[in-house]
């Protein structure tokens, strides 16, 4: 049996193209949902995976509509096939359950895996790169010793509060604590 699935990201996309092509395809049954790819949590998906059984076929219009990066869709594809499910997608021409359909899939697979290894090496190149020429790891502190010395001045000064300050330096409240854990207070109790 040939099972759709169709997703949309926004609650103001219409899913009728996607719709369409799965019923031409031949799909008996269709699950539609309107939900980010960022969501591991899908309903719709889920009752379209509880729903099928060994031999049916998972149809979508394109890749991204089941899975955001290629690591989720490597995966989901593995528990389908696990459960002797396939899954054929409209727009690249891939169907798992031909002998092509694997072999292309697994070669996206085995791309997708050199992709990552080189991204994790060149970061790495980066970050040795940077130690080498003194550089720390992380963000830049947002407030420079001298913006903190500055800070903790106009702080001494009671008629000018906290937000002023931040304002003065270009901060928001909540950064100038972090740096000052107890803002005036603690300027106040180190002078003494």
């Amino acid at each position: 049996m040939l099972v759709g699935y169709a997703r949309v990201s926004t609650q103001d996309q219409d899913p009728a193209l996607q719709l369409d092509a799965l019923e031409a395809a031949g799909c008996e049954k269709v699950f539609t949902e309107k939900a980010s790819g960022a969501q591991r949590e899908r309903p719709q998906l889920q009752a379209a995976l509880d729903y099928m059984r060994d031999g049916d076929t998972l149809v979508i219009w394109k890749l991204d509509r089941l899975a955001r990066s290629l690591k989720q869709l490597i995966e989901t594809v593995e528990a389908l096939a696990a459960r002797g499910i396939g899954l054929r997608s409209l727009t690249e021409a891939i169907d798992t359950t031909t002998s092509g359909g694997k072999l292309i899939f697994h070669i996206f697979g085995a791309l997708a895996e050199f992709e990552r290894g080189v991204i994790r090496e060149r970061t790495r190149a980066g970050l040795d790169a940077a130690r080498a020429r003194g550089r720390k790891r992380g963000r830049p502190p947002a407030l420079s010793p001298g913006d903190l010395a500055a800070a903790k001045a106009l702080l001494r000064d009671p008629t000018i509060s906290v937000e002023d300050v931040a304002r003065r330096l270009g901060v928001v409240p909540s950064t100038l604590y972090r740096h000052i854990p107890g803002g005036r207070s603690a300027v106040m109790e180190a002078e003494k």
